[in-house]
């Protein structure tokens, strides 16, 4: 008899999860060497799963699976999970923040495509988000926006016109659209950002997470409106639904 293969020890964070069974879950994750995974966590939902404390979203787990069939498979067999510790969960406004983060995540990255670098700026965000610094969270999410686009290929180039790979001027302003990429502003665009700070963002982003979060603190509103329907346009329809939750909040 063959013998599964194993992953053992994978850094990882639960993104979503979901009823297979009355006693068994369907867990997205999001691993640092394998990409985003799907596995079936069998009993977790029974009050003796040593699973059932565990599994939660925007903590950081140590997990071990077996790969299904020739690990082409889209669903593998969790065995083991381990809380790493450091932080505890998010709430409130952070609480959603991360929520929104996992769905663009699940929206966003093929299974089995790893993304380390990705990974590791995520977990920084989760860092931040159970810290209670409010004051950093607008500047951490539009840093990981960025990121994320960037890693995935959908984001274009920031010190350069899209559609005519012109290098930005210094005296204009620009402004980020979903079909177009970035092209020098108009005097219909209500947000749009100085030819430097987009180079600055730009310079930031070839440099690491920590650079790109300094240089999304002074200009985290103006990048917000873009950056939003850049990533609406690429995940499609519908609106997303932790993004409609807030906007359902803020309403009341």
């Amino acid at each position: 008899m063959a013998v599964a293969k194993r992953v053992s020890d994978e850094p990882a964070f639960v993104l979503h999860s979901y009823d297979w069974s009355e006693s068994s879950l369907i867990l997205e994750v999001f691993c640092r060497r394998q990409g985003r995974v799907a596995l079936v966590a069998k009993g977790a939902k029974k009050p003796t799963s040593n699973f059932r404390p565990v599994l939660l979203p925007l903590q950081p787990l140590l997990l071990t699976y077996t790969l299904s069939g020739d690990g082409t498979a889209d669903i593998h067999t969790l065995k083991g999970a381990e809380w790493v510790g450091g932080h505890v969960m998010p709430t409130g406004d952070a609480l959603l923040s991360g929520m929104y983060l996992n769905e663009l995540l699940l929206r966003l990255l093929a299974r089995a495509d790893a993304h380390t670098a990705l990974f590791d700026a995520y977990a920084g965000v989760v860092r931040v988000l159970a810290s209670e610094h409010g004051d950093a969270l607008e500047p951490v999410l539009r840093s990981f926006e960025l990121l994320l686009l960037r890693e995935i290929g959908l984001l274009p180039s920031l010190d350069a016109e899209t559609m005519t790979f012109e290098p930005l001027q210094a005296a204009a302003r620009y402004t980020l659209v979903a079909e177009g990429g970035l092209r020098r502003a108009s005097a219909g665009d209500r947000v749009a950002l100085p030819a430097g700070q987009w180079m600055a963002l730009q310079a930031a982003l070839d440099t690491g997470y920590t650079a790109t979060l300094r240089a999304c603190a002074p200009v985290a509103a103006e990048l917000k409106p873009q950056l939003r329907a850049l990533l609406q346009y690429h995940c499609g329809s519908p609106t997303l639904r932790t993004r409609q939750l807030m906007m359902d909040l803020q309403s009341l």
